[in-house]
């Protein structure tokens, strides 16, 4: 007979509940929010620990693996936490240990790895079958009181076992070792501190506990990274990000040359930035090179054993090697930016955005809470030994009294009791004592421990009666873990990331350093398509356009140029050469690299040269001279350089070299003036160059008198006119001119 697996009815409703989707998607949704929140992406600020972390260093701590005892298999270690603690993957959690263990990743690493747990080159760790792990003195001090009721235990998953909620942290693991991960909505990312510099600004905040973050910054500079490098972060910035608990740091690989002889010479990089792995990295490099995007670079190379050596060999022995470094700081990971944002659970519950000086305060908070803990668990213990030897003191005045009633009474315990007015403590460890610790129980040995342990229950209750005191301790722990970890100690402790100013290198020095400078021509059509195609070419006649379209302009060029677009509407355009449409095919719009506006053609295009000066002029004959470097602009929109508004256009750009200018119009009289009277602008409309019934300009020409003025008519034909000649057409700016000599081309240009 089969089994009725329909719910029971009620009255045919089916037993449905109609719920609000809204609000159930809203809960569950805050219920993950909260879980991964909460126990799995922030560290406490205490003892700077994600769960998962503080369960391995727990199993471990319950499997009695300690610094100075044998190493067991990882395996182990991996099945332990997912049984009794962490019920989630194998895979994830040994992954956590094996971090643990990483000297690369971890600056005081918490577990002590034996076998393969990676490499720096991102290779994985040998399978946790092979590999065995034990502690560090950090996961001990990490620990130190934890059987002293130093913490809170809590339930684990399946209320078989107890887990701490918090570790005692008597090591500043938050700073020291840093931290990263992603909550939903929320993410933390602390990079590694010095532990003795930790130690100083934590010292320094007891005597002063409202110290500014200005202040503990003499203490803690920056972080400093296992893998090194050099923080090329300005001094301001660290200081706002410390305040905040938000910024960056902006880390640089360690490098410095080699020389070969003969002034050759080659690279050497040391040290890379943290978290950037070192094949990957050679990768992109020679990705890059490959791609000719190095110019300067001729050659890389990974000669690591076990310190990092990659070698960068130079195009040749003139090139700079600050530029070359320069470039590859720009394009690859040799630079790197590790993000700060110290987002951590405050007092293990809130998530919250702290400063440097908040985050050290809430750690000393917790140590001198596990400090008055462990002295209150103390002084149980000391009660309670001090009663069973007052007990022992009654037994040893009375030892024969105390045979005779446990050998002759049927029930000894109320005997004592009433006879001695014991406590029932004291009965039991006067029963429970062997018959050889009779010759041990001597007078003079219960007194002077009892003595030192009245003496001791003093000093405790003094301590957790007096703030003063409490910090006392707290100072002096802080100072043994400094001592422990104190910079003098060689390589491990002392500081492995350095810091120093950027070189002020040119920027566009860099930006040339990053292309390879080839020769190439620039063509654009009159529906303004452009390309570039390799070499110089001298005849454009061979050019092949859309239907419909045709030659406008070409000129010669290298890669390495900034090509200035300049627009009848008078906005200029900045386009990188390198970074032109290749020469097969017709090329691309100009419209598609930058915003032109629909109503507007292109004027001219030429390369930029930043010495130069530029007349720009209007149709109507308005005009100034602009520095070309104005022209320059950095975004697809241009810059606006000559205001101008339908039917006048931008008409004219010249080189403004020389003292006088020729003007021509439309209507043929030409007029000749200084050069000074124009003004020189970045923007603007301009000023009158000469003065028209109607029509406007037709072309306009700078010059230096002194030379005289030539042009160039149809034919090929060269005139000149010199400073004499030029006499009955020279006149101020913005007058009519006169017709222009004989022999002028008919075109109303200078060139024919």
């Amino acid at each position: 007979m089969g089994q009725n697996l329909n719910p029971p009815s009620d009255g045919g409703d089916d037993n449905i509940l109609p719920v609000d989707l809204k609000a159930a998607l809203e809960e569950r949704y805050l219920a993950y929010a909260l879980s991964t929140i909460m126990h799995r992406a922030l560290p406490d600020v205490r003892d700077g620990l994600k769960p998962v972390h503080r369960r391995i260093i727990h199993a471990m701590s319950e499997m009695g693996i300690r610094p100075n005892s044998a190493f067991k298999k990882c395996a182990r270690i991996v099945g332990d936490v997912i049984g009794k603690f962490h019920p989630h993957g194998d895979q994830s959690v040994y992954d956590a240990l094996v971090r643990l263990a990483q000297d690369f990743s971890q600056r005081y690493p918490i577990v002590d790895g034996q076998g393969n747990f990676g490499n720096i080159d991102g290779d994985n760790a040998a399978a946790y079958r092979y590999t065995e792990a034990r502690m560090t003195e950090v996961a001990a001090l990490l620990l130190e009181g934890i059987d002293q009721d130093a913490v809170d235990f809590r339930p684990t998953y399946n209320e078989e076992d107890e887990e701490p909620v918090v570790l005692p942290g008597a090591f500043p693991n938050l700073l020291a070792n840093g931290a990263s991960g992603i909550a939903v909505g929320m993410a933390t990312s602390i990079p590694p501190h010095n532990a003795h510099e930790l130690c100083d600004a934590a010292l320094y905040l007891i005597k002063h506990p409202d110290a500014p973050v200005e202040k503990l910054i003499e203490f803690v500079p920056g972080p400093d990274f296992p893998t090194g490098g050099v923080i090329i972060e300005s001094r301001e910035s660290i200081i706002e990000s410390y305040r905040t608990g938000r910024g960056g740091f902006r880390v640089r690989a360690k490098w410095e040359t080699e020389d070969l002889g003969r002034g050759g010479y080659q690279i050497i990089v040391t040290e890379i930035p943290f978290q950037v792995q070192k094949s990957r990295l050679i990768e992109k490099i020679a990705e890059l090179l490959v791609a000719r995007k190095l110019p300067l670079l001729e050659d890389i190379r990974d000669e690591s054993a076990e310190d990092i050596r990659i070698v960068l060999v130079p195009k040749s022995r003139t090139v700079d090697a600050t530029l070359l470094m320069e470039s590859l700081f720009r394009l690859t990971e040799l630079e790197s930016r590790f993000p700060l944002n110290m987002n951590v659970l405050s007092q293990g519950r809130v998530p919250k955005v702290m400063a440097l000086n908040e985050v050290l305060n809430e750690w000393l908070g917790h140590r001198r809470e596990v400090l008055i803990r462990r002295s209150r668990f103390r002084l149980a213990a000391i009660d309670r030994r001090l009663e069973i030897l007052g007990g022992l003191l009654i037994a040893y005045l009375n030892l024969d009294e105390v045979i005779r009633i446990i050998r002759e009474e049927d029930e000894p315990k109320p005997v004592m009791v009433a006879k001695w007015d014991l406590t029932d403590v004291q009965v039991e460890a006067i029963l429970n004592m062997r018959l050889r610790n009779l010759r041990k129980l001597e007078e003079f040995e219960i007194r002077k421990e009892f003595d030192e342990l009245t003496k001791e229950k003093a000093d405790i209750e003094a301590l957790l009666a007096s703030d003063e005191k409490q910090w006392k301790v707290v100072e002096h722990e802080i100072q043994d873990v400094r001592k422990t970890f104190a910079k003098g100690r060689g390589k491990p402790f002392a500081r492995l990331s350095q810091f120093a100013d950027a070189p002020d290198a040119d920027i566009e020095a860099i930006q040339q350093a990053m292309i390879e400078k080839e020769p190439i021509t620039v063509v654009i059509s009159q529906k303004g398509w452009i390309r570039a195609l390799k070499g110089h070419i001298a005849d454009a006649s061979g050019l092949t356009f859309k239907e419909g379209d045709g030659f406008k302009i070409a000129f010669p060029a290298q890669t390495t140029d900034k090509i200035l677009l300049l627009t009848t509407g008078g906005k200029a355009y900045t386009l990188g050469a390198d970074k032109l449409p290749g020469g097969r095919g017709h090329g691309e719009p100009v419209r598609i690299m930058v915003d032109m506006e629909n109503d507007q053609d292109i004027l001219t295009a030429f390369v930029h040269e930043p010495a130069r000066k530029l007349l720009l002029s209007s149709t109507a004959g308005n005009g100034f001279v602009v520095p070309e470097t104005e022209l320059v602009a950095n975004t697809r929109k241009g810059k606006q350089v000559m205001n101008v508004s339908m039917p006048d256009e931008a008409k004219l750009v010249v080189q403004a070299s020389g003292d006088h200018v020729a003007v021509v119009g439309e209507n043929r009289k030409m007029l000749v003036f200084p050069l000074v009277q124009l003004p020189e602008m970045s923007r603007g409309k301009g000023v009158r160059l000469q003065r028209y019934k109607d029509g406007g300009i037709s072309d306009a020409k700078c010059f230096a008198i002194a030379d005289g003025l030539t042009w160039e008519d149809s034919a090929g034909r060269v005139f000149a006119k010199n400073k004499d000649e030029l006499a009955e057409w020279l006149a101020d700016r913005a007058t009519a001119g006169r017709t222009v000599p004989k022999g002028f081309p008919r075109s109303g240009k200078f060139s024919g």
